[in-house]
């Protein structure tokens, strides 16, 4: 399978701290990758890093086999590389659908333009309940987003995400805050837009990482500590102990 994301070194330093120390990552086309690690494993640091909302101290990213390393994030976005954030990133004081043909905007190729008229913006409906549909959230297609539960709204956050018809999603904790009935939900979505997508998440929800991944990486202190399927990452001695540490302590 063809390399989508390939990370080579990529390392942060903040004022003399390493937080992420010579990370290498190759993520396959087609897969659902996980990024995993105990708290302060510097996993939120790469995954800023891949996504260019940090600029690595050294390193190189590649996406597609395009040097993305000096890009910004809406440079990388517009070739297909999307990403999602911990806290849900939704307008609250417009419809579901609103939000979404906010997104679908961007097929115009002008900037967001709030103030267009409904009759111009209502070319983008058909699409946008397409969308809606896709994430179940067809019954609330009207509803303001601010009044929709913390996984609903996760679910508009990728609908939206989706309308700008990414080839690769990174996913930053989809579950936090979760839940479980919301898990299972976003569980089932997340599966079934990967059919057709590449997708890199950080998750610290292992039952869900162990349902969804085809592959992941550990990170601990900055580095790889493991790499593989979840069931060679849940034998391996140095993981177990990264996560629940040894019996001495």
């Amino acid at each position: 399978m063809s390399i989508v994301l390939k990370a080579e070194g990529l390392t942060k330093e903040f004022k003399g701290f390493v937080a992420v120390n010579k990370v290498d990552l190759e993520v396959e086309k087609g897969t659902i990758h996980a990024l995993i690690g105990p708290n302060g494993a510097g996993k939120t640091t790469f995954f800023n890093l891949l996504t260019k909302f940090l600029q690595p101290t050294a390193g190189r990213i590649t996406y597609q086999e395009r040097d993305i390393t000096g890009m910004s994030p809406a440079g990388i976005a517009q070739l297909g590389m999307v990403r999602s954030f911990q806290i849900s990133a939704v307008f609250s004081d417009l419809t579901v659908l609103e939000n979404v043909r906010i997104a679908l905007q961007r097929k115009r190729g002008e900037s967001f333009d709030f103030w267009r008229s409904e009759k111009i913006l209502s070319r983008f409906d058909d699409d946008a309940h397409g969308y809606i549909e896709d994430v179940g959230l067809g019954e609330f297609i009207n509803h303001r987003a601010g009044e929709l539960s913390y996984g609903r709204k996760r679910a508009l956050e990728i609908a939206t995400t989706l309308a700008l018809d990414p080839g690769m999603l990174l996913l930053d904790e989809p579950m936090a805050g979760m839940a479980q009935q919301d898990v299972e939900r976003i569980s089932a979505l997340i599966r079934r837009i990967a059919k057709n997508r590449t997708v890199l998440m950080v998750e610290h929800n292992l039952s869900v990482v162990a349902d969804l991944s085809d592959r992941i990486t550990v990170l601990a202190r900055g580095e790889v500590l493991a790499e593989g399927d979840y069931a060679a990452i849940s034998r391996s001695p140095a993981v177990i102990e990264a996560y629940i540490g040894t019996g001495d302590e």
